[in-house]
């Protein structure tokens, strides 16, 4: 596994030898890094990682100069070797929370430019991740939710769903706030 763009490129992960993560492929990376360059700005920006794994994700986007990255993931032994990558390469603008990703997102409060989720591909709930990130107001109004997912998990019916990109076996569906979306969780919170 390695780092494929930015000032970081060709720079290998070495996650932990037991770890049972399942890592987003340097093909899917490339595939999906190719899209946001051309269609996001990328540099300064507030990125949060949710289930973020061996941190290949979020490092890409701090390899391309954004702002800050958070980086959210329960098991210990990832959340360890987060920690030392950070120290390695002295990114004092990479944050991590150990924490389960779907409590994390009821209960946090603040705003990102871009989202990105990739739970493990037999996790329940996954269909349900833009709806929570929609309810709490995570995602900027301009902003970009990410999650990447197999094959059988149709994430087309949410209100913000704006297409979705097929790399192998890995599926990455991107998300929008819509204003009609936006207009009905303003109307329900003033009900």
């Amino acid at each position: 596994m390695r780092i494929v763009g930015g000032k970081y490129k060709g720079r290998r992960i070495h996650p932990p030898r037991s770890t049972l993560a399942r890592p987003t492929t340097d093909y899917a990376k490339e595939g999906l890094f190719n899209i946001l360059q051309h269609t996001v700005p990328l540099e300064g920006i507030r990125v949060l990682d949710l289930f973020a794994g061996t941190g290949s994700i979020s490092l890409e986007f701090l390899s391309r100069k954004a702002g800050e990255v958070i980086s959210v993931e329960q098991d210990r032994e990832l959340f360890s070797h987060l920690q030392g990558a950070a120290r390695a390469l002295q990114a004092t603008n990479w944050h991590h929370v150990k924490a389960d990703a779907f409590n994390f997102v009821k209960g946090h409060h603040a705003t990102y430019d871009i989202i990105f989720a990739d739970p493990p591909f037999n996790l329940e709930g996954t269909e349900q991740l833009p709806v929570l990130i929609r309810e709490a107001g995570l995602l900027d109004p301009e902003g970009l939710l990410i999650i990447e997912h197999p094959k059988n998990v149709n994430m087309s019916t949410d209100p913000w769903f704006d297409r979705h990109r097929p790399y192998g076996n890995v599926h990455f569906s991107f998300f929008k706030p819509s204003p009609a979306a936006q207009a009905g969780v303003i109307n329900a919170e003033r009900q």
